[in-house]
């Protein structure tokens, strides 16, 4: 027998509204208004979420965000001056390897994964670097190894200290194989001579810090200083766990793993990171 009455859906289907626009065209509301935060899952509205430096209000949760947009967060307004910039070659002939540093040059306006020059931080002068993962996951090729050593001479040079903000999963940039390797290599040579003349070198771990660029120059910093949440490693956890066959710690390779293991000295929030770095410059100088 059929029955007369159809059962109600558990769901409604919301179309959202479209509002006019000046010339009488509609648009959706919706588009670019909200992000969903990838730890608490909350919707965030973009204006609030810019306003607090990408950082989820209900549960601290730190966004991935370019080097550009960090540089206004830690460095004084127009203080910045960049070095001169180099561009990858493609050593090995990797096929496409042009194409992609193109591509990747106009996605993030950079010359390739690192920004870096002198500013100041709250009156302070320093040598500052910036890793974006968005330019091929912030991996470590001749360019960043060579604006690294750089860096840091030329902090020796301007008596300068330096602050290296790390925040790549690539590690060695596979399309310059050897090349590549030999940056970590570099980079922590460079760190070795910088700190014989004295300086302060100051090292941040964002999410992520894996690979060659944590076994360099991101762990041989004076003072380490890392965004909360972020994974810090060599290996990830499940290649670790793999290998070792053991079960892992839940928050195994996170800042506050190796803050408890004395990995690194402290946690900071990006919204207290600038005020922190100007006063560890201050009491250096």
């Amino acid at each position: 027998m059929l029955s007369v009455f159809r059962s109600k859906p558990k769901f409604a289907t919301v179309r959202p509204k479209a509002a006019k626009s000046i010339n009488g065209k509609s648009r959706d509301l919706s588009d670019n208004l909200w992000t969903r935060c990838e730890n608490c899952s909350a919707l965030i509205y973009n204006k609030e979420l810019s306003k607090n430096m990408y950082v989820c209000h209900k549960c601290g949760f730190h966004f991935r965000i370019s080097a550009v947009q960090r540089l206004k967060y830690v460095v004084d307004e127009d203080s910045f001056r960049s070095v001169k910039p180099l561009v990858s070659k493609n050593p090995l002939n990797f096929p496409e390897y042009p194409e992609k540093i193109v591509q990747c040059q106009a996605d993030t306006k950079l010359d390739d994964a690192i920004l870096i020059g002198e500013a100041r931080i709250n009156g302070n002068a320093a040598v500052v670097g910036i890793i974006d993962f968005s330019f091929i996951g912030g991996s470590m090729g001749s360019v960043v190894g060579e604006q690294i050593t750089r860096g840091f001479e030329r902090g020796v040079v301007r008596n300068l200290p330096v602050i290296i903000i790390s925040g790549g999963g690539g590690g060695a940039r596979m399309q310059e194989g050897i090349f590549s390797l030999m940056q970590m290599a570099k980079t922590a040579q460079a760190v070795g001579k910088f700190r014989q003349s004295g300086l302060l070198y100051i090292s941040v771990l964002t999410h992520p810090t894996m690979g060659g660029i944590y076994a360099s120059f991101a762990s041989l910093g004076d003072i380490i200083l890392a965004e909360p949440q972020a994974l810090i490693g060599f290996a990830g956890p499940r290649i670790v766990s793999e290998t070792t066959r053991q079960k892992l710690p839940k928050d195994f390779q996170t800042s506050e793993y190796a803050l408890q293991n004395g990995m690194i000295d402290t946690i900071v929030t990006r919204v207290e990171m600038k005020d922190l770095l100007g006063k560890l410059l201050s009491f250096h100088l």
